[in-house]
């Protein structure tokens, strides 16, 4: 294979768009994941569809490993962190933080790596490749890159668009864009998947639901439609993916963070991992979020519930004791040193600071369910990015329009569906806080919490994050207020100081 000629051309988009070190090497110089690439000529069916799994997992780790719970849940004063995250819970993130440095990374990564095959898969396949492989193969690469966009333009407002890398060869400083562009490009890039991805009815094979599909762009566009409050486009769209049957509700709210559910009917797009030894193949939020005597290292919970979200709960809520484990809270799936079944309790020292744990995503020690883990405590457990409860409750709020609040029947239908698995009682009546109060708890410890805040109107986010109490260990309540531009984190130095336009005003994008 000409390795050689890959990773030069993967270097000119490197430097062009000016990749934090973090993430370059493992970018630049890892192995292809699957041994095929578009330096080389795709023979089959089959290599062009494995052209894009790392897009699937791999790519995502540096920004996934720690950072994609620090900058949305930390943020938002859903979850404390020790010293990794003081800086967020006061907003005093700076350009020199190192947790902006892989999301930076791993996106412009994922934008490269999904340029390089927009712009040469269809002439480097071979006689043997059928057409619709090569076209879902394109969407899926078009979905990734309005994904990595979709993240670059939440944490940071105006970033440089990147179509072709190539293009910047000649002068690799690059202007911002505009944050209306690089919606418009997300947009172009999700409605290109929506028409050319297969479509799919998710069944009860969950290896067979790995891949997204046109419904899932169709969701993702439906979301998009909502941050730009084109609500009339996020309701029919959010109503047509509803229609198709393709996704539903889990049962058991629950079951959602149990391996064995992995790529699940609920599962719009996943992240995957795999705990195969290699260092970020895994999900560490086992560690991250569960007691040391749940893993295979020696340390755990880094971190922990926020003493605002416990109280966020209502009372019967089920999801509180599958989203935060309290004192006496019984579970047992769970293993550890012991056997099976944990109880989470204060006096064997499983409780520190607000007295409680992240139950999501932790699934114990070595078992016949939860499979192999890593040296490092990853397991194989996926994490969405995006699920159809989300997706009912865009449509609910779609309907809403802005509007303080809504009688509507098919709001209701969509927003007590969530609810009512949770089983709290239907409402008759929904209004704004809610919808925010629903979103936060149906998807706490997800990291979308920050990014809700962030479509907010500045004031009143501001408003809701000076009233949380941000201590952990004292008594003490602790407020913090932001500031408007505390809304946006500040570009990476390492990246600015490559390419000073990144701190420059933005300037409109000219589509081709």
């Amino acid at each position: 294979m000409k390795k050689n000629s890959i990773n030069i051309k993967r270097a000119i988009l490197f430097f062009v768009l000016a990749l934090s070190t973090s993430c370059s090497k493992d970018f630049l110089d890892r192995p292809s994941e699957d041994g095929f690439d578009t330096s080389n000529f795709y023979s089959s069916d089959e290599q062009v569809v494995r052209s894009t799994s790392a897009l699937y997992g791999k790519i995502w780790a540096p920004f996934f490993t720690k950072c994609f719970y620090a900058l949305s849940e930390v943020s938002s004063g859903n979850l404390y962190a020790g010293d990794d995250g003081t800086e967020l819970i006061k907003f005093q993130a700076s350009s020199e933080s190192p947790l902006l440095l892989n999301p930076w990374g791993t996106c412009f990564g994922v934008v490269a790596q999904s340029n390089n095959l927009i712009n040469t898969l269809k002439a480097s396949v071979g006689p043997n490749v059928s057409q619709p492989v090569l076209e879902n193969t394109l969407a899926e690469a078009h979905f990734m890159r309005a994904i990595a966009y979709f993240y670059l333009v939440r944490i940071w407002g105006p970033v440089p668009i990147i179509e072709n890398g190539l293009d910047y060869v000649t002068n690799p400083n690059i202007n911002n864009n505009r944050v209306e562009d690089v919606y418009t490009l997300i947009e172009k890039d999700l409605q290109y998947a929506a028409d050319n991805l297969h479509t799919k009815v998710r069944g009860a094979n969950y290896s067979q639901n790995i891949r997204v599909s046109s419904g899932s762009a169709k969701a993702f566009l439906a979301k998009i439609y909502l941050y730009r409050k084109e609500y009339a486009k996020a309701k029919a769209l959010s109503e047509e993916v509803i229609n198709s049957g393709e996704f539903k509700l889990m049962a058991n709210y629950g079951d959602l963070f149990r391996i064995k559910n992995n790529n699940n009917e609920e599962s719009i797009f996943s992240w995957q991992w795999i705990a195969d030894g290699g260092y970020q193949d895994a999900n560490f939020s086992n560690v991250q979020y569960g007691p040391d005597v749940l893993n295979e290292v020696s340390y755990g919970a880094t971190y922990i519930p926020s003493k605002d979200i416990i109280k966020a709960f209502e009372t019967g809520d089920k999801r509180k004791r599958e989203s935060i484990m309290t004192d006496g809270d019984y579970y047992p799936e769970l293993t550890h040193d012991g056997g099976v079944g944990f109880t989470c309790s204060k006096a064997n020292g499983f409780l520190d600071a607000t007295g409680a744990l992240v139950k999501k995503y932790v699934v114990g020690k070595i078992s016949a369910e939860t499979g192999a883990q890593d040296a490092w405590g990853g397991t194989n457990s996926c994490n969405y990015i995006m699920r159809y409860s989300d997706l009912l409750l865009i449509h609910a709020e779609a309907i809403m329009a802005g509007s303080a609040e809504t009688t509507d029947a098919a709001a209701l239908v969509s927003f007590n569906q969530v609810r009512n698995r949770a089983g709290l009682p239907s409402k008759t009546k929904i209004t704004h806080a809610d919808m925010m109060q629903e979103r936060r708890v149906e998807l706490a410890f997800e990291g979308e919490y920050w990014y809700d805040l962030g479509r907010l109107p500045a004031a009143e986010a501001i408003s809701i994050m000076s009233k949380q109490d941000r201590s952990a260990y004292s008594k003490t309540p602790a407020y913090y207020t932001p500031t408007e531009t505390d809304l946006i984190y500040p570009k990476p130095s390492n990246d600015v100081n490559k390419n000073p336009k990144l701190n420059e005003p933005p300037v409109p994008y000219v589509f081709k």
